[in-house]
Formats: C-alpha cells, structure tokens, sequence
C-alpha cells in the first residue's frame, strides 16, 4: 500500500524506504502516534492522580497543624502544582474529545505531545516538592536539600537527558 499524499509530509517520508523504518500513510502515522501517547499518558496521570490524591488528603492529618510556615508554604506549592499536572497531562484527552472528526489528528498529536511534555516537567516538579517536604519531616534541612537535589538530578537525568542522548545516537 503506497503512502497518500495529504497535508505537509513528514521528514521521514522523504527517506529512502529502508531507512523509514514502516511504510504508512501520514493519517496512519498520526494514530499510531496517537495509541503510543495514549499509552504515556495513561502511566503519566496514573502517577499524578496518585500523588495529588495523598496531598489531598494529608492536610486532614494531625500532623498537619504543626507544620512550619516554610513547610505549609512547600505543601502549597505542591498541591497547587499537583493539581496543575492533573490538568495539564488530562488536557489531550479534552483537546481529543473537541477536535475528533474534524480532520486534524496529526496537529492534535502535536499539541498533545507539548502538552504531555509540559506535564511531565510539572509532574517531575510535584515531586520534587513533596519529597522535599517530606524530608524535611524526617531529617535535618540540609540534608533533605541535598537528598532531593540527588532526585532532580536522576529525574533530570532519566526524563531530560537519556531522551535527548538517544534520540541523538540512535536516529544519526
């Protein structure tokens, strides 16, 4: 089945066959891209909807009252931001659900693809607040920035710069 000329081709259409990897339509394309963010997307708010619910719930907890101003401050940080990156990584699915039908898959993937990666960021954020917070409960200050800071860093690291590095190598 040869590839249907529609709309702008993507840069892979212009490699030869054997260097494209499949052989598929951009509205082929454009779904498949679609399935594989769904399936991100589903990890991704899995985490969030999790984490945001034991935010949620912690301001209910006695602890919660002696909490420090630096600490109350953090907890709303990471709530407020929590709250953001539920909305941010469910944003693909409304933007799916009011553009369905109307011909323009492949610009949703693009659109839903910023804003999977803009949740991302915030999701790597929430966390890294919470743990914050957390640590300060269980260990001195110092210590709790050091050990969060050793978090972003392997969050930066598995999320930002592997990515970056291997879609380098691997697509040269």
């Amino acid at each position: 089945m040869a590839p249907q000329q529609s709309g702008s081709p993507h840069p892979s259409d212009r490699l030869p066959l054997q260097r494209r990897g499949r052989e598929e339509s951009p509205e082929e394309r454009a779904d498949r891209m679609w399935l594989d963010l769904l399936q991100e997307l589903r990890v991704a708010q899995t985490g969030i909807q999790i984490l945001f619910g034991v935010l949620l719930i912690a301001v209910f907890q006695p602890v919660f009252a002696s909490l420090s101003d630096t600490d109350r401050a953090l907890y709303i940080a990471a709530v407020t931001l929590g709250a953001a990156t539920a909305g941010t990584l469910i944003g693909p699915v409304a933007l799916h659900r009011t553009v369905a039908g109307r011909r323009i898959k492949p610009q949703t993937v693009t659109l839903a693809s910023r804003m999977t990666r803009t949740g991302l960021a915030m999701l790597a954020a929430t966390m890294i607040l919470t743990l914050l917070l957390l640590l300060r409960m269980a260990v001195d200050d110092t210590l709790a920035l050091v050990l969060t800071a050793v978090i972003a860093l392997w969050l930066a690291a598995l999320w930002l710069v592997l990515p970056v590095w291997a879609g380098r190598h691997y697509t040269r």
